[in-house]
């Protein structure tokens, strides 16, 4: 059963950082393409960013340069390294993985960044 827990989301001034992590269990996790999704207030569910298993990012063109996705295959961990955090980037976090033709998500974290 593929499971995955998000942790790391909170309270953040504005122009903050955030790390968010999401472990990874019943997957083989180095074959895995690893997602970060989220939900901002009012919006539907986006892709934030991408990591292959051989490691190639991708970024929304919007994110680019203030997110960093990175994985630890040894840890079964994918992370997402958020700086310069802005009142539009408050939502729900979620980890996602398409797996053997199914889409697994984590529960979600919240993010909230006061102005």
């Amino acid at each position: 059963q593929v499971r995955l827990v998000e942790s790391g989301g909170g309270l953040v001034q504005a122009g903050g950082s955030l790390t968010l992590s999401c472990s990874a269990s019943g997957v083989n996790f180095k074959i895995a393409t690893m997602n970060w999704y989220r939900q901002t207030p009012g919006n539907q569910r986006e892709l934030v960013a991408t990591i292959s298993s051989g490691g190639v990012t991708n970024y929304t063109d919007s994110l680019k340069g203030r997110f960093t996705i990175s994985r630890n295959n040894a840890w079964n961990r994918v992370s997402l390294q958020m700086r310069g955090l802005k009142s539009e980037d408050t939502g729900a976090y979620y980890c996602h993985t398409f797996y053997y033709g199914r889409n697994f998500w984590g529960q979600g974290t919240q993010v909230a960044v006061a102005s």
